[in-house]
């Protein structure tokens, strides 16, 4: 069964790594992907500018109750945490999470409530422990969770950290979890196909 919401979140290298693990999905994606980019207050739109530059995906900064719609990506604004609940984004300026607002973990547990086994977390680069309670979230009701590979990434510091405290469903290169996003996108529109000859 495909994830209805696919969570990502990451640090230090987080620009890079998401302009390569976004780069060619195509425009009809239809699962709706949350993001969470660690940056600070005084952040611009530059992250915004640089990922629209690597997808076809329409990309935004969702505001407080905002309907989550399929084929569009969600960046957390810079100085808020961001929440899911009940079909919406909530925009949070409660105190830091592990030295960060916007806070990975508090997009992964609120993904973890609202979606359940239906999430797929992805974790990639940084450089704190944000994001492995969240992973742990995510697990525990039964979601998917990918990290990135600890070789590989820009730094290792967040994806240990979520390996060193949940069993993960996959230990992978950015390829190979571009790759994934790219199956599901196969397999979600070859379901869409059999359902309209069914009907």
């Amino acid at each position: 069964m495909s994830p209805k919401i696919i969570v990502i979140g990451t640090s230090l290298g987080g620009l890079i790594a998401l302009g390569t693990l976004l780069a060619n999905l195509p425009s009809d994606f239809a699962i709706p992907i949350a993001v969470v980019q660690h940056r600070s207050a005084e952040s611009n739109r530059m992250l915004l500018r640089e990922l629209r530059r690597c997808t076809a995906i329409p990309i935004q900064e969702p505001s407080d109750k905002e309907p989550i719609h399929p084929g569009s990506l969600y960046i957390a604004p810079a100085d808020y945490h961001l929440l899911i609940e009940s079909g919406e984004f909530r925009l949070s300026t409660q105190g830091v999470v592990n030295y960060a607002r916007p806070s990975i973990d508090v997009l992964f547990e609120s993904a973890a409530d609202a979606y359940g086994h239906r999430t797929l977390a992805i974790l990639l680069t940084g450089a704190n422990q944000d994001g492995a309670r969240g992973c742990a979230a995510i697990k525990q009701v039964g979601g998917t969770v990918l990290v990135q590979n600890p070789e590989e990434a820009e730094c290792p510091v967040m994806p240990r950290a979520a390996l060193s405290s949940t069993p993960v469903d996959g230990v992978l290169s950015l390829a190979e979890i571009r790759a994934c996003l790219g199956n599901l996108h196969s397999a979600r529109r070859e379901e869409a196909r059999i359902w309209n000859k069914l009907s």
